[in-house]
């Protein structure tokens, strides 16, 4: 057997191993999950007959963490037998869960009071594999709600149902992008150099804070126009959409002469950059804070899929947003 045959052999030998371990690891979960989902069932049924329902404080949940603590160890303490009795209520049918999400998953989803945000964010686990500590994150920063701005109540709905999907360039815009994982302070003064430098720098978070689909392509992308030489800040191309992205950082409020340099920017690509098979491309201006009005005013005539989005460099307060698409939700029912 030559060195090369055996590193071949080697190596798949170890895709077993990793196959199998992670075979092994689905199965356990899987009847972990079911195991905790029919101990909150069996929680309910018992209430069913006459007890008090087991609220977080009440004495069955103490009972039941003290017993089943000294009868089969740690993993009982009384949040962890709510969360069970909660799984149950939100889930009361097995077959709608997920076998790709672990406990953990749901231990995070159940602590979403909005059935609408929950649904969305399990989707989203499924459909890009999230791991438990991106979901915190994405769920901190309120991308349900950042995502359905945008939108009128049967695409909220939509999204919550399926999760993101995309189908054009709408679909992949937030308001506001959030920057948390930049660790500036907001009072900090820095410049759209370092703020670009700094993105780069965390260019995992900021594929993440972007969504799916990008593929990242380069910073400060010259085009020439005439001797005279422009930059865009960072260029994107989009797997799913087939589209270069455009985006320009800007540190304070965004006028209008960004908004025309964006369009200069798109209409060059697609005279000299675009090839057989890419889409028209799509421009973000990205600001510190935007004038709606103005912004109306300025992309009136604009035909190029241009968006101007704000940037935030903490996580933004979740019950405010909650409420801001609530009132949304309700003014665009009023609306019809």
């Amino acid at each position: 057997m030559t060195k090369k045959q055996y590193n071949t052999l080697l190596k798949d030998i170890g895709l077993l191993l990793s196959e199998g371990r992670r075979q092994t690891f689905q199965t356990v979960n899987n009847i972990l999950v079911k195991t905790y989902w029919n101990i909150g069932r069996r929680i309910v049924e018992h209430e069913q007959q006459g007890e008090t329902k087991a609220e977080y404080g009440s004495q069955l949940l103490k009972d039941l963490s003290k017993d089943l603590k000294i009868r089969y160890g740690k993993g009982f303490s009384k949040s962890n037998i709510y969360l069970m009795r909660l799984f149950y209520l939100k889930y009361e049918k097995f077959q709608t869960l997920s076998g790709k999400l672990t406990w953990s998953h749901y231990s995070e989803l159940l602590s979403v009071s909005d059935s609408l945000a929950r649904t969305f964010y399990e989707k989203q686990c499924v459909n890009e594999s999230w791991s438990v500590r991106e979901l915190k994150r994405q769920r901190e920063t309120g991308l349900f709600e950042r995502i359905a701005f945008s939108k009128n109540k049967l695409e909220v709905l939509k999204l919550a149902q399926k999760g993101q999907i995309i189908e054009n360039a709408t679909d992949v815009i937030k308001d506001p992008y959030v920057f948390e994982f930049l660790g500036i302070e907001e009072q900090y003064q820095f410049s759209e150099k370092e703020l670009e430098k700094r993105l780069i720098d965390n260019l995992g978070h900021f594929m993440l804070e972007l969504g799916k689909g990008f593929a990242f392509i380069g910073s400060q992308y010259r085009i020439t126009l005439n001797n005279t030489h422009y930059f865009i800040d960072l260029i994107f191309y989009h797997r799913i959409l087939r589209c270069f992205v455009l985006i320009d950082l800007k540190l304070g409020k965004v006028n209008h002469q960004d908004i025309g340099q964006m369009n200069l920017y798109l209409n060059y690509f697609k005279e000299e950059e675009n090839t057989n098979g890419d889409n028209p491309p799509v421009g973000i201006v990205l600001g510190a804070d935007k004038d709606e009005i103005l912004v109306k005013y300025a992309m009136g005539s604009i035909s190029n899929q241009l968006f101007v989005s704000k940037y935030q460099l903490y996580i933004p307060d979740k019950k405010i947003l909650e409420n801001k698409l609530k009132f949304l939700l309700s003014k665009k029912n009023c609306d019809k």
